[in-house]
């Protein structure tokens, strides 16, 4: 399955210019025979925007999901992206996947929320994998932070994705995640992960981009740099099936011996 990942911080605090943005990026995606697109995390409104989170926070079926979806169905591909879900007077930091014909497939709750600037406006999810069909692939659903945590990633191996879908928003100094740390979780979980990067300065932060798709033999299809860009690869089903038969991590664990882990 061709995936594209957009590494753009879009316009911080405009959500009508990003669904602006998102729409485009669909459009460019599509031609290039893509079959998903994925935009990085809090890519709705923007992250830092400090308390106009909760101002601009929609249902995970409001208006913008609405939106998105005719996006999805105008264009002819699903999308994940990222943004600041209402629950009553709850607040979640999630990420939504939108099917091609624009029906609503998976929304996720980030788990792991990340320093005071997350901390101070979400509250955390409590579902670690949450999943949906698309294309013969299963996708699962995970938000920037919680791919550092080895036991979030293999939960979702074990429950048997495909490929993690990860819409980021990873500042500098930590390149270190994305040049190392997911390739690694995408070898020692046999399955590819498409980790989708904010880029720029934005308040306090300077996202680093290096957005990548990255294969289950730990090898990077595509690499952004430092930049807005849209990139492309393929998450190929024929490689994953021969990967997993090549290296049988899961089969060949021991759990009885990790139980004082938890």
């Amino acid at each position: 399955m061709r995936t594209a990942l957009l590494q753009s911080s879009g316009r911080p605090g405009s959500v009508v210019e990003n669904l602006k943005v998102l729409d485009e990026a669909a459009g460019r995606a599509a031609a290039a025979g893509a079959a998903l697109l994925v935009a990085p995390e809090m890519f709705l409104t923007g992250y830092a925007i400090g308390d106009a989170i909760g101002r601009l926070a929609e249902p995970a079926d409001g208006d913008s999901a609405d939106a998105i979806a005719e996006t999805a169905t105008r264009h002819g591909i699903a999308i994940a992206y990222g943004y600041p879900e209402r629950d009553g007077e709850t607040v979640h930091n999630s990420a939504q996947l939108i099917s091609a014909d624009g029906t609503r497939l998976a929304n996720y709750r980030k788990t792991h929320l990340f320093g005071c600037a997350e901390r101070d406006h979400f509250t955390p999810g409590d579902q670690p994998v949450v999943q949906a069909e698309l294309n013969g692939l299963t996708v699962g659903l995970m938000i920037c932070y919680d791919v550092e945590f080895p036991e979030n990633v293999r939960a979702h191996a074990l429950a048997g994705t495909d490929l993690l879908v990860v819409p980021t928003a990873n500042m500098h100094p930590f390149e270190l995640v994305a040049e190392s740390m997911v390739p690694v979780r995408a070898f020692e979980n046999q399955m590819y992960i498409a980790y989708a990067n904010r880029v720029g300065q934005e308040g306090e932060f300077e996202f680093f981009g290096l957005s990548t798709l990255v294969g289950p033999d730990g090898i990077a299809r595509t690499r952004a740099g430092r930049s807005e860009q849209l990139v492309l690869a393929d998450a190929d089903p024929a490689f994953l099936a021969a990967s997993r038969e090549a290296n049988p991590y899961l089969n060949d664990r021991r759990p009885g011996l990790y139980g004082s882990l938890g």
